[in-house]
């Protein structure tokens, strides 16, 4: 079996499962920043809590595993490369806004959020564009 191409599928699966709680959680924070009846908020705060949970963290934490796989199987020369540095310094930003989705996580939580949704939808174009610049360079490898 041609491992590169296994970390590839694998890499790629995590990514997708990533990128749609990536895109999805700042979605449930702009209807919960909405919600006027405490049931809403409470629904809300458990769909948070597992998408986070369940399904975004596995995702990251898989996504970085198989991609420092893949680079593992490339070589680590690699990095040398423009693209893959375009590349890593994206995914880091990706993984600080994950982070930063599970701040405002707590704050739903806590029932202590500032933000309006206003807010959570300008903050929810964050990942689509770094998911758009990633495609391109990943694709292209500009020098």
């Amino acid at each position: 079996m041609n491992l590169y191409l296994f970390f590839k599928s694998l890499h790629l699966i995590a990514v997708i499962s990533w990128m749609a709680g990536l895109l999805y959680l700042p979605r449930i924070f702009v209807y919960h920043s909405e919600a006027n009846h405490d049931s809403q908020k409470e629904v809300f705060k458990i769909m948070e809590r597992k998408l986070y949970n369940y399904i975004m963290m596995p995702a990251m934490l898989l996504s970085w595993i198989f991609g420092l796989a893949l680079i593992h199987s490339i070589g680590f020369s690699s990095f040398s490369e423009l693209w893959m540095q375009i590349k890593i310094i994206l995914v880091v930003i990706l993984t600080f806004y994950h982070f930063s989705l599970g701040k405002y996580l707590n704050d739903f939580a806590l029932d202590s959020n500032q933000k309006t949704s206003k807010f959570f939808r300008i903050y929810n174009e964050i990942p689509t564009i770094i998911l758009v610049v990633v495609i391109f360079v990943v694709i292209f490898k500009p020098l």
